[in-house]
C-alpha cells in the first residue's frame, strides 16, 4: 500500500512538471486580444460594445486629459472616425478619414448636394514651428485635432457686369450654402470641413477653463478656442459703399441678377472686411502670444478662422482673396 501511495505522489509531480513545460512552450496571446484601457479615448471606451477587444497598441496615448500635442489616435465608431497622429523628429503626421466624432447636419440639402464621405487624407505640418510674420495667405489653415480640416473660404462668387468681382464668405445670410449647425458643409468630393466655430468640436476637447486646444495649424502653430471670448479680432466692417452693376452669383443654381451700387458691408462678402491692426488681442491671422507662445485662434466673429498664417509655410497663395501682404514683424505683444 506504501508502495502505491508513493507511486501516485510522483505521477502527480510528474504531471505538473510537463504541465508546466507545456505552458512556457505556448505561444503568447495575439495581442488584439489584450485590452490596454490607456490606449482608448473616451469616445471609444462609450461606443465599442462589450465584447470589442482590438487595441491599437502602436498609437501612444494621451498622457493626460487635454493633451494633444503627442502622439495619439481617435478612434469613434458611432461617427465612423478614424485619425492617427505621430510625432517624429521634427514632423507632425496627421492621417485621417475626415469623418468628424460628432453629429452633423443632413447631407444632401437644399443649399449643398454633396454627401460625407470617407477620405484619405495624410497632412505632414512641423512639430517645431518658426514664426516668421510674412503673413501668408492660405486656403486650408490647418485641421481639427478629429482630423476634419478647416477651410473657411468659399469658391462661390458675385461677378458684375461693370467689372467687380466679390468673393462669397461662407457665414452669411444671403445665400444659401447649406451650411449646418456646426458652420460646416460637404465638397463635391465628399469632404465634410469647418467654415467657422463648432460647438460640438469644442465641447469633445474642453478640458481648460478658457483655452481650449482644438486643432493644428499648417506651419506647426497650435489653434485654440477662447471660452471666454478674452481674444478678440482685429476686423471691422467697412464703411465705404460697394459699387458693382448686374451682378449675378456663380453658382449654376442661380438665374438672377441685381445690383450690389451703393449697398452697405454687412459680411456678405470678404471685401466687407477691413483689418485695423490692435483693434483687438489678435493679429491679422487671427494670431497672438500667449504665455510666451504662438498661437491661432478660431473665433466666432470675422474671420472665424484664420486665412493666413504667420509662420513658415509652403502652400501657395490662393487668389482671390485679399492681397495685401505686409512685411515681416515681429510676434505681436505677449499677452498673459
Amino acid at each position: 500500500m506504501e508502495l502505491v501511495n508513493k507511486r501516485f505522489i510522483y505521477s502527480n509531480v510528474l504531471f505538473g512538471i510537463v504541465l508546466a513545460v507545456t505552458a512556457c512552450n505556448e505561444k503568447p496571446l495575439d495581442h488584439n486580444t489584450v485590452v490596454e484601457p490607456a490606449t482608448k479615448t473616451a469616445t471609444e471606451t462609450a461606443t465599442e460594445p462589450a465584447t470589442e477587444t482590438v487595441v491599437e497598441t502602436e498609437i501612444e496615448p494621451v498622457h493626460e486629459a487635454g493633451d494633444y500635442t503627442g502622439a495619439y489616435s481617435v478612434k469613434d465608431d458611432a461617427f465612423g472616425t478614424q485619425v492617427t497622429v505621430t510625432v517624429t523628429g521634427l514632423a507632425r503626421t496627421i492621417v485621417t478619414n475626415a469623418l468628424p466624432n460628432h453629429e452633423t447636419g443632413s447631407f444632401p440639402n437644399d443649399g449643398n448636394p454633396n454627401t460625407i464621405s470617407s477620405q484619405n487624407k495624410t497632412y505632414v505640418y512641423t512639430s517645431v514651428p518658426r514664426y516668421v510674420g510674412n503673413t501668408v495667405l492660405v486656403k486650408m489653415p490647418g485641421v481639427a485635432l478629429n482630423g476634419v480640416k478647416f477651410e473657411p473660404g468659399t469658391a462661390e462668387t458675385v461677378n458684375c457686369a461693370s467689372g467687380e468681382s466679390f468673393r462669397v464668405e461662407g457665414l452669411q445670410d444671403a445665400f444659401d450654402l447649406g451650411m449646418d449647425f456646426n458652420n460646416a458643409h460637404v465638397q463635391p468630393s465628399g469632404e465634410y470641413h469647418y467654415h467657422g466655430v463648432s460647438d460640438l468640436l469644442i465641447n469633445s476637447y474642453s478640458y481648460a477653463e478658457d483655452l481650449v486646444h482644438v486643432g493644428f495649424a499648417a506651419d506647426g502653430f497650435l489653434i485654440y478656442y477662447s471660452k471666454s471670448a478674452a481674444y478678440r479680432t482685429s476686423y471691422v466692417l467697412a464703411t465705404i459703399l460697394r459699387t458693382g452693376i448686374d451682378c449675378s452669383l456663380s453658382l449654376p443654381t442661380s438665374n438672377s441678377n441685381f445690383d450690389l451700387n451703393g449697398t452697405q458691408p454687412d459680411g456678405t462678402y470678404t471685401s466687407d472686411w477691413v483689418y485695423i491692426e490692435g483693434f483687438g488681442e489678435l493679429d491679422r491671422c487671427n494670431g497672438a502670444t500667449v504665455n510666451g507662445q504662438y498661437m491661432y485662434f478660431i473665433t466666432k466673429e470675422y474671420p472665424y478662422i484664420s486665412r493666413c498664417l504667420n509662420g513658415d509655410v509652403s502652400e501657395e497663395v490662393p487668389r482671390g482673396q485679399n492681397s495685401d501682404r505686409p512685411g515681416d514683424r515681429p510676434p505681436p505683444n505677449q499677452r498673459r
